[in-house]
């Protein structure tokens, strides 16, 4: 092996530094209550280790408990929203900054270019168009950033199962198993996450 590439496979070993983690997850609590619990204890491990809250911006359910969270740790909290749910009074009034957009499409591209990395937690059809939009755009190689399941009461083992089946069919070129970081516990998600070296390109800007 040559030093270059000795020092090469060396950086690779390093952690990823991780500043900014976006967090999808629902705007009601769902029907268990280990599902608030988890997003409290996220939005209080990112706090702790220095890691930004990047989200959609909503005072309710899951998002604005994992909001809740992140701030009263002493956390950094960046909401995007889109003009017509601030107009509905949707918005969290208590974090570090809520950016308005006018387009879904803006909201989640904004949220994306800002983050380092994404964990999806448990919640609907947004949440679900966000990951899936998040893990298309990687199998393009538009970016690099790994991805995360907080898999709470086994709430996302249905969704493995279909995107083997996926995979199976031939639909799916990314390795979901070995580029999607999949964990029940909070420390363990976030210290798979800042090792893992998904391949493809980063987000401009």
């Amino acid at each position: 092996m040559s030093e270059r590439t000795s020092e090469s496979a060396a950086r690779d070993e390093r952690p990823r530094e991780i500043r900014r983690l976006c967090v999808f997850c629902g705007a009601s609590h769902g029907g268990r209550a280990e599902y608030t619990t988890a997003a409290f204890e996220l939005g209080r491990g990112l706090a702790d280790r220095g890691i930004t809250l990047i989200y959609g911006g909503g005072r309710a359910g899951l998002m604005g408990a994992v909001a809740d969270a992140a701030i009263g740790a002493g956390g950094s909290v960046v909401g995007v929203i889109t003009r017509l749910l601030e107009t509905r009074e949707l918005g969290h009034g208590g974090i570090t900054e809520l950016h308005v957009v006018e387009t879904m499409h803006e909201r989640k591209m904004k949220m994306a270019t800002m983050a380092d990395a994404f964990i999806a937690m448990p919640g609907g059809l947004g949440t679900l168009d966000e990951l899936f939009e998040i893990l298309a755009w990687a199998q393009l190689g538009i970016h690099s950033k790994p991805v995360g399941l907080l898999n709470t009461a086994g709430f996302f083992d249905s969704l493995m199962t279909f995107l083997d089946h996926a995979d199976g069919e031939g639909f799916v070129r990314l390795n979901h198993r070995t580029e999607m970081v999949v964990e029940r516990a909070v420390p363990a998600l976030l210290e798979r996450l800042a090792t893992t070296r998904p391949q493809g390109a980063r987000f401009p800007g």
